[in-house]
């Protein structure tokens, strides 16, 4: 099975490509337009040469299985557009691209030409989050904080808040039917924004503070006189009365823990099967991600 990875930077690196570089019947083949990081990468691989390229062109002459991309959001949609073409059963971090018609455009080519297109929102593969499903979830609370980094609505929306929007929607026990946005916007920067989602017994919030005293992402779920909390995707607290600890083990994977294995590893086994996955659930996320940046906007006199 010939699987490309397009992009080598930092997610490829330290979360894909140890996960994929051990998969056997896999034959990887890398493709980035910076030498230096594409020998640096295939050596730490051991890779051949036929397994290292410097261009798209190149990558596509290989008749590949399946392809990664892992490339900056700004060019998904011209390189997930080559791959479709090409007949490639695509696996695209998220974001799929940063303007809503773009993200429409590539769901409805996968479509037309029967092909599996895969988003990486991992957190609905992490074991902490998923077993999240199997919980009361009367009230959801997620938060996702940074350290002095505002920035621009768009960006922070698609790159970084769409994490949690997308779990916000993986956790929702029913249909949404209720969406609201508030956000602190200064000089075109978004400092803070909270989405909060409702529907029939549920009320799900999502907040992001760019100028928060931690990096840190928390989970809460309750309902029915028990709640769980799961912090920085590693530690679960579940309430019931008492509360109980439980900890990643030491020889957990950080690729495990978070999910991008099990993500990876399930398209991996779709293409094999020759399932096709369709992206409408993931365009519904971008959907939302729109409204969330729109709302946002509005409140921005630059904007």
């Amino acid at each position: 099975m010939k699987v490309g990875c397009i992009g080598l930077g930092d997610i490829a690196q330290k979360a894909y490509l140890p996960v994929l570089g051990v998969q056997p019947g896999v034959e990887l083949h890398l493709q980035t337009r910076t030498p230096a990081t594409l020998s640096q990468v295939a050596d730490s691989l051991h890779l051949p040469a036929g397994q290292r390229h410097t261009t798209l062109d190149s990558l596509l002459a290989q008749d590949l299985d399946a392809a990664f991309v892992h490339a900056p959001t700004d060019v998904h949609p011209e390189i997930v557009t080559r791959l479709l073409e090409a007949d490639v059963p695509t696996y695209v971090d998220k974001p799929l691209a940063y303007e809503l018609r773009d993200a429409e455009r590539l769901v409805e080519l996968a479509e037309e030409r029967n092909l599996p297109l895969a988003v990486g929102f991992n957190r609905r593969f992490a074991p902490a989050y998923a077993q999240c499903a199997e919980h009361p979830r009367e009230l959801i609370l997620m938060q996702k904080n940074r350290v002095g980094r505002p920035e621009a609505a768009r960006t922070l929306v698609l790159d970084d808040f769409i994490h949690v929007i997308d779990t916000l929607r993986f956790l929702a026990p029913g249909p949404i039917d209720d969406v609201s946005v508030r956000a602190r916007v200064e000089d075109g920067l978004v400092h803070h924004v909270v989405l909060q989602l409702g529907g029939d017994g549920f009320t799900a919030i999502g907040t992001m503070n760019r100028l928060s005293g931690s990096a840190e992402e928390v989970l809460e779920v309750s309902g029915q006189d028990s709640k769980r909390q799961v912090i920085n995707l590693a530690e679960v607290v579940d309430h019931k009365g008492q509360p109980t600890v439980r900890r990643r083990g030491d020889w957990v994977p950080v690729s495990r823990q978070r999910g991008i294995e099990q993500a990876a590893l399930t398209f991996l086994d779709a293409v094999r099967a020759g399932t096709v996955l369709n992206a409408r659930d993931a365009l519904a996320t971008h959907e939302l991600c729109e409204r969330v940046v729109r709302a946002v906007q509005e409140r921005s006199p630059a904007a």
